[in-house]
């Protein structure tokens, strides 16, 4: 596994893991204004997640995230399944994840944080909102955080 290569000043290296093209539409333009400083890497199903995290397939010169956007409700493999897959290989489980889902279900929370999981966002319904979460994602992940 390649190491990060994340400092304050190179770009950080998001993958997000989602299925809905709308929000991911919505993730990009909520970071449009952060292209300087992040790169937003995106697959849509769980076996591709995978190859890009164990750099496999299409993905094996995919760089290590310093983050993991991950939403729960996936084609192929779900989110639970990749977040334990992460959480469980000394070589990835420092990578801070955070589920991004419109579940609101109890049992999906706290099974994520069961998992390990760095965080819990539900998707506001609002695109304004969404977006405004995504930016504060962001500044509380890649400006204030110190990752690894």
């Amino acid at each position: 596994m390649i190491a990060s290569t994340y400092t304050k000043t190179a770009p950080a290296n998001i993958l997000l893991v989602e299925d809905n093209p709308g929000d991911v539409r919505l993730i990009q333009e909520a970071l449009r204004d952060e292209k300087d400083h992040i790169h937003l890497h995106v697959v849509t199903d769980g076996p591709d997640a995978i190859d890009f995290l164990y750099q496999r397939n299409d993905h094996e010169n995919a760089p290590r995230p310093n983050l993991v956007l991950l939403d729960l409700n996936l084609p192929s493999l779900n989110g639970e399944t990749i977040l334990e897959t992460i959480k469980s290989d000394p070589d990835l489980r420092k990578i801070p994840v955070v589920i991004l889902t419109s579940s609101q279900a109890n049992d999906d929370i706290e099974k994520s944080y069961q998992l390990h999981a760095n965080a819990y966002l539900i998707k506001p319904v609002d695109p304004n909102a969404f977006m405004n979460a995504i930016q504060r994602l962001h500044r509380f992940w890649i400006d204030t955080a110190h990752l690894a």
